[in-house]
């Protein structure tokens, strides 16, 4: 994980401890180096009215606790199969911290505000440290806000599957994009996702659609064609100034 990196080894890691199962051993934090941990909940919103009281103490306690939003209510699109109408990316230290909060005192008030008000999916998983794939030619210019996408994925021929791995840090590497999850340990906290997710941050919004509208990544496509079912949104990443 942590070698050169290389077409066989930056995507088939993800192959093998990308499965998403109930979290029931926490692994004891390294001392060299903690991978972030991720919220990643998504939301369909039936009474905003109502939510607003939930979210405005979920943020409050956000606030004080110092996790980063990275990613909610910025431009959006669903690149391939469904997703609901809201998707949050927050980044928590570590994985152990991101779990702590969600059943700490501060969160546990305000979970209940949102229940009667929406529906959730909600999953926190651990951040990648591992190789990231190379830069091809010239990378896209840096935005104002970075763009990402989040992926998750059913993968029913992991043999086959395979070639979709190897082929996919190309148009990665020519988009600038970069893993931010990728297999690490993740529990489903709410509700119920594919198996495997994947977030990959790109230099703005613009980078992250031009990515899979490339002619690169639409070739990577072909090769997962019935081996995978992905489920994939384009998301804006979060921006202050208009919150």
């Amino acid at each position: 994980m942590h070698s050169h990196f290389g077409h066989d080894n930056i995507e088939r890691a993800f192959l093998h401890t990308g499965d998403c199962r109930r979290d029931r051993e926490r692994q004891p934090l390294t001392e060299i180096a903690v991978p972030k941990g991720y919220w990643i909940p998504h939301l369909d919103v039936s009474n905003p009215q109502g939510f607003q009281a939930y979210r405005e103490m979920a943020d409050a306690a956000h606030k004080r606790f110092g996790s980063k939003l990275l990613a909610r209510g910025g431009r959006r699109e669903v690149l391939e199969g469904t997703m609901r109408g809201r998707n949050v990316l927050r980044e928590f230290n570590s994985y152990d911290e991101a779990h702590a909060f969600y059943h700490g005192p501060e969160y546990s008030r305000a979970h209940p505000l949102r229940e009667p008000h929406s529906v959730c999916d909600f999953l926190i998983i651990e951040g990648y440290d591992g190789p990231q794939p190379q830069p091809i030619g010239t990378p896209p210019a840096a935005g104002r806000l970075n763009g990402y996408w989040i992926a998750h994925i059913d993968v029913s021929d992991p043999e086959g599957y395979k070639a979709y791995q190897d082929d996919v840090v190309t148009p990665f590497g020519k988009f600038g994009g970069r893993y931010v999850v990728r297999g690490g340990r993740c529990e489903m906290m709410e509700g119920r996702m594919p198996a495997r997710t994947v977030v990959v941050e790109f230099p703005s919004y613009e980078a992250a659609l031009a990515c899979y509208r490339s002619v690169e990544y639409q070739a990577s496509i072909a090769l997962r064609k019935g081996k995978a079912v992905a489920n994939i949104v384009a998301i804006e990443a979060f921006n202050p100034a208009q919150h």
